[in-house]
């Protein structure tokens, strides 16, 4: 079997798991101390930050991020919270693991962290397809692991070939991205050719992109990004979101309707174009509203606040809003405090009121 070439450079077969020591050279320290746990089949990086006598949160990155996109809603939250973030299998340090990433795979790895480290109920705070396992646990954890769920700006729908309501992963704008990491970057970067990438990604991308994007910046969005993932990111989850094999088993709509706890779902930046009727952003409304009355069908509250002019990862972005919004809703729910953030620049960096909020 021909080896296959690292990030780091070192030789493994193919389809080998990779450990972090096996690229250990494209990572660099944080502000809080990393940790590794055996789960069993992967070993699981985190971060963890305050102490046990804080209510617990675990925040789930999206797929191009790592645990340490959160440290700064870490070190905001941490005088009253116990904040625990993670690399989800295929980022950072956590074990990469080429053809092994689905949501019950993925999920199920949280359930195992969360029983093994956290040890005590949990509220879990995910940012777009950490976002759809926030909801995955909500509906399928251990009895009493999760207490509540905040999706941050989450694909429900959209990140499917065939959802049941609203425009498809192939109506959207990240499809054409993923299929363009698959072909041009490979399982693990296998394949690697980031110049083959760069001089060939506006001939992958559909024909409609180029006006929509243009059309949606007209409108007041910001410029969606189609360059490279970071080298921390196994590109062999964009090839799972673009075969659909991300969903394997798992029903976006029946999980929704399994959820037995409450959730906040943050919705931020979306632009339905006139033209072809495609999305640019995470989920269109047609596809929020869906997802409330699929989980207020189960009993469980669904509250949404909308931040139109927000970039797709709040907490990356504009940390103090993020603080104040699921503090607010946490403090609400019963599950813990409010925290008011330092306010580093107060021009750049102030609370920003969600445009409306439902339910």
């Amino acid at each position: 079997m021909a080896p296959t070439q690292t990030a780091a450079g070192a030789n493994k077969p193919a389809g080998a798991y990779l450990e972090y020591t096996d690229h250990g050279d494209i990572f660099t320290q944080h502000r809080f101390p990393e940790q590794l746990v055996d789960l069993g089949e992967i070993r699981m990086n985190y971060g963890v930050a305050g102490s046990p006598s804080g209510p617990a949160l675990l925040m789930i990155p999206g797929q191009t991020m790592s645990w340490w996109s959160y440290e700064s809603v870490m070190e905001q939250l941490s005088g009253m919270y116990q904040v625990y973030a993670v690399d989800l299998r295929g980022q950072g340090r956590s074990t990469w693991t080429p053809g092994r990433y689905s949501l019950d795979i993925i999920g199920n790895d949280l359930v195992r962290f969360i029983d093994l480290v956290i040890k005590r109920p949990v509220v879990v705070c995910g940012l777009s397809s950490g976002g759809i396992l926030a909801a995955w646990l909500a509906a399928y954890s251990l009895p009493s692991q999760i207490l509540g769920a905040v999706l941050e700006d989450p694909p429900i729908f959209s990140s499917q070939l065939s959802p049941p309501v609203g425009q498809s992963a192939k109506q959207g704008f990240a499809l054409p991205l993923f299929r363009a990491w698959t072909k041009w970057l490979g399982p693990q970067w296998s394949i690697g050719d980031e110049e083959g990438f760069k001089r060939g990604i506006t001939k992958e991308l559909p024909s409609w992109f180029t006006g929509a994007i243009a059309r949606a910046t007209e409108a007041g969005l910001q410029t969606i990004e189609t360059g490279l993932p970071p080298r921390y990111y196994d590109p062999g989850w964009a090839s799972a979101f673009a075969d659909g094999s991300i969903d394997v088993n798992c029903d976006q709509e029946a999980m929704l309707k399994q959820v037995k706890v409450p959730i906040l779902l943050t919705h931020h930046l979306r632009y339905v174009d006139p033209v072809s009727g495609n999305l640019i952003g995470a989920v269109s409304d047609l596809q929020v509203a869906h997802a409330k009355r699929l989980v207020e069908g189960t009993g469980n509250s669904f509250t949404v606040l909308s931040f139109p002019k927000h970039q797709h990862s709040m907490h990356g972005t504009d940390p103090v809003t993020y603080v104040t919004t699921i503090t607010n809703w946490l403090a609400e729910k019963g599950f813990g405090p409010r925290v008011t953030p330092a306010v580093e620049d107060k021009e750049k960096r102030r609370y920003q009121m969600p445009e409306r909020a439902l339910g």
